[in-house]
């Protein structure tokens, strides 16, 4: 290593940089770990109902507690020995209204409490007195409305005047418990506060016994579990897109250094010989390169760890820029991020080095004597094998793109993407001959040396031009895949969705989180769903799901339900039997199963009457509402937009549309910007490693000129061939895409690419190959010739 380290320093530095992100993205996971909320700091612990599970068998959703059934629990709570108060915690939409627009607060729908709920912060009153009325209410100080003010304040039935009693050093709105009861009848938080020097363990104990079977308690962090809706969205989303980066990174660590160590093997093969000729076994020969990569895996390792915890405020600021972090994010650096990705990093090392190792085993001593590349020349069978397994693999999966379903469309593209990307990587030997004599062929007339021996050199060794062409392949690939989803979805969602809603107008939020009752009854006419989660089921066989109340009268039926088929077969039900379900109130109701029809989302999978949901859900805030164009509404409740279907389409989209696009760019710039370093490092390691070649034809009359162009044009061809594998490998995927996009959307989508972000993969991956080529090239010739 000592003496051959520029051979390794293009796989230390890919170790380093993949090793880099992966830090970074686990330190980011770690450090956005939910917090108990500030609300609940005063609790030693918080009794839970029991968990249902989801149609797929996840655990879900808590059962809220009925009244009746929290009555009890309550009381045993409350005499536990530590316990000062077991405080009953409700939550529903609250938010203040200042004229005709709402007062921002991406948190408003869990804003509204009882009072009682201040005890567990807990918050101190700091003007006026507690709210006794059903139309008073408290806030928070920073809402700087004076006590005596009257205070517009929307809640699910609507905007409701309310009078400032008081004002709190906390966030929300509370008002008398009475009232908040009638607004979240359901039980699903009970807080214990404890007596002064109560131990929380020892409290969270004695809470477990009273409570028994009926529900759990959790204390310490495992408060967390309870979060404002607003800030399980954002982790949730900043889960997926620094996953998203973890995955992306990895595989292209495991590619990149693969590939490296592959290259920086098959040039040391005389190397190699000489070892076998005085007696190395080729047990001695695989340990001596998985010996090697460990080292290096070892020592990018560590400086990658370093890179990652210096750039994880970077990453944090870009996460913050896009809004999905939760607030108040601090950078933590714990143990196990390091652990891991150093772990990865090494193990990643040997992994790629196992495949070069297994090739130089099979050196024989003869070869000591032969030209380093004589052996190189063709395809062996194993990786034939290899290449067409990995291929077929590659095309199932890219047909299965089109039959997927909507939520596993993009990671089936992906993933098949990177099999074929391998598989690419694999045969490209196979293709860097032809090509190399196709691209030189309108040259092998002007009489010149260069095409000649660009020609003879990527025929002569097939193998090292295809180590040299794989970061390309994933460059250029990423690239492509990466913004021809973004460019296809951007064509056939707002399409589709328009198809969908035409000939309608639909009455939106604007500044809130849903429609009020008040909105509903503004627009008599139309589709106004109301969805809530409830559960089906005997007791202790419940399952949660999604039910919609509807006031369309096919669906609208007293004490009926109408399931799709996925739905019904799921919860085992046919046309005519019943089911006990149990509503956000923690009442249970017998429902007859009217009808099982074909599943369609417009509809719902679980419909029921809307007056039935909201007897059982007050808080319940109803969804977009779809209004003929005949019956448009004259005037609109503060609060809401109108939008036709176009529009509506296009605004629907484009909120998430933001995200998605920064999320491909971020992986466009991380796969690119890696792949581009690897390139770079391949074409350094090769131009250093063919010194004597170079030597040679100098000394038979080439000039440093002739030289540097017969090296730029050999890269400029191996990146010629790379980019080409790596726009056709993505194709089959985005072409799946497209087809299952255009049953999704009834509508005909074609597969669209971003030519600006191609086209810039393309020359950037061409800029960095030539220049790190021609750089060692120049600075191999100035040596000779000093």
């Amino acid at each position: 290593m000592r003496e051959r380290w520029a051979g390794f320093l293009g796989a230390f530095v890919a170790v380093t940089v993949g090793v880099g992100l992966i830090t970074t993205t686990l330190v980011i996971y770690d450090s956005s770990r939910l917090d108990v909320q500030p609300r609940y700091a005063g609790t030693a612990a918080l009794a839970l109902p029991n968990q249902a599970p989801d149609q797929d068998g996840s655990p879900e959703d808590r059962m809220p507690w009925s009244r009746a059934e929290a009555a009890p629990l309550v009381e045993k709570l409350a005499a536990v020995p530590g316990v000062a108060a077991a405080v009953v915690d409700r939550t529903f939409y609250a938010q203040a209204f200042r004229g005709d627009r709402p007062v921002t607060d991406e948190g408003a729908v869990d804003a509204g409490h009882g009072f009682a709920s201040t005890r567990l912060a807990p918050y101190k009153l700091v003007t006026g007195r507690a709210p006794t009325a059903d139309d008073e209410v408290v806030v928070d100080r920073a809402l700087g409305v004076p006590v005596g003010s009257d205070l517009t304040v929307n809640i699910t039935a609507g905007r409701t005047p309310f009078k400032v009693v008081g004002t709190v050093d906390g966030p929300g709105y509370y008002f008398s418990d009475a009232f908040a009861a009638r607004q979240e009848p359901g039980v699903g938080v009970i807080g214990l506060v404890p007596e002064p020097g109560t131990s929380a363990g020892n409290l969270a104990q004695q809470a477990r016994s009273a409570v028994g079977a009926a529900g759990t308690v959790v204390s310490g962090d495992d408060r967390a579990e309870l979060q404002p809706r607003y800030i399980e969205h954002k982790r949730f989303l900043g889960t997926q897109l620094i996953g998203a980066m973890a995955i992306l990174g990895l595989f292209t660590t495991v590619f990149v250094v693969a590939s490296m160590l592959v290259l920086s093997t098959g040039m040391r093969r005389r190397e190699i010989g000489l070892l076998r000729t005085i007696g190395a076994a080729p047990r001695q020969i695989r340990r001596m390169v998985l010996g090697e990569a460990a080292a290096v895996g070892l020592l990018g390792s560590l400086a990658g760890c370093l890179a990652g915890v210096a750039a994880a405020p970077l990453l944090r600021n870009v996460l913050d820029g896009l809004d999905v972090t939760p607030p108040g994010l601090e950078i933590t650096v714990s143990a196990w991020p390091l652990f891991t990705a150093a772990a990865i990093g090494i193990g990643v090392s040997v992994l790629g080095a196992w495949s070069a190792g297994r090739l130089a085993a099979k050196v024989t001593p003869i070869e000591a004597l032969l030209d380093s590349r004589s052996a190189n020349k063709t395809m062996g069978r194993a990786r034939w094998i290899s290449g067409l397994a990995v291929l077929g693999l590659g095309a199932a999966l890219a047909i299965g793109t089109a039959t997927a379903a909507a939520d596993d469309r993009v990671n089936t593209a992906v993933f098949a993407t990177m099999v074929l990307i391998v598989a690419a990587a694999l045969l490209a030997p196979v293709f860097v001959g032809p090509a190399g004599r196709a691209l030189t062929a309108p040259f092998q007339r002007s009489g010149s040396a260069g095409p000649l021996l660009v020609r003879a050199e990527l025929g002569a060794d097939s193998r090292r031009a295809a180590s040299l062409a794989a970061p390309v392949i994933a460059a250029v690939g990423f690239a492509v895949l990466l913004s021809g989803m973004v460019e296809t979805m951007r064509v056939a969602y707002p399409a589709g969705e328009a198809l969908k809603v035409q000939g309608q107008l639909i009455v939106t939020p604007d500044g809130t989180p849903g429609n009020t009752d008040e909105v509903a009854a503004a627009n008599p006419v139309g589709k106004a769903a109301l969805p809530t989660r409830a559960f089906v089921g005997e007791p202790g066989k419940q399952t949660v799901i999604d039910v919609l109340g509807s006031r369309d009268a096919r669906w609208s039926k007293p004490g009926r339900a109408v399931l799709g088929e996925r739905t019904a077969k799921t919860l085992n039900l046919k046309a005519g039997q019943e089911a006990t379900v149990r509503f956000a109130d923690g009442e249970s109701v017998r429902l007859r199963v009217a009808q099982v029809l074909p599943d369609d989302p417009a509809r719902g999978d679980f419909v029921v009457s809307r007056d039935l949901v909201r007897s059982h859900d007050p808080a319940a805030l109803t969804d977009d509402i779809f209004v003929p164009r005949a019956n448009r509404p004259t005037e609109l409740v503060p609060g809401t937009a109108l939008h036709d279907a176009l529009q509506y389409a296009l605004d629907d989209y484009n909120t998430d549309a933001e995200l998605t696009d920064s999320l491909a760019a971020m992986l466009i710039v991380i796969a690119v910007g890696y792949s581009g370093i690897a390139v770079a490092n391949s074409m350094a390691m090769t131009a250093h490693g063919r010194r004597r070649d170079f030597a040679v034809m100098k000394s038979a009359g080439g000039t440093v000129r002739q030289l540097l162009l017969f090296s730029v044009g050999e890269t400029s061809l191996v990146v010629a061939v790379g980019a080409a594998l790596g726009v056709l490998v993505t194709l089959p995927p985005l072409a799946g895409m497209a087809s299952g996009l255009s049953q999704a959307t009834s509508t005909d989508v074609g597969l669209h690419l971003d030519g600006g972000t191609v086209t810039g993969a393309i020359i950037g991956s061409l800029l960095l190959a030539v220049t790190a080529s021609a750089a060692v090239t120049w600075r191999t010739m100035s040596r000779e010739a000093s």
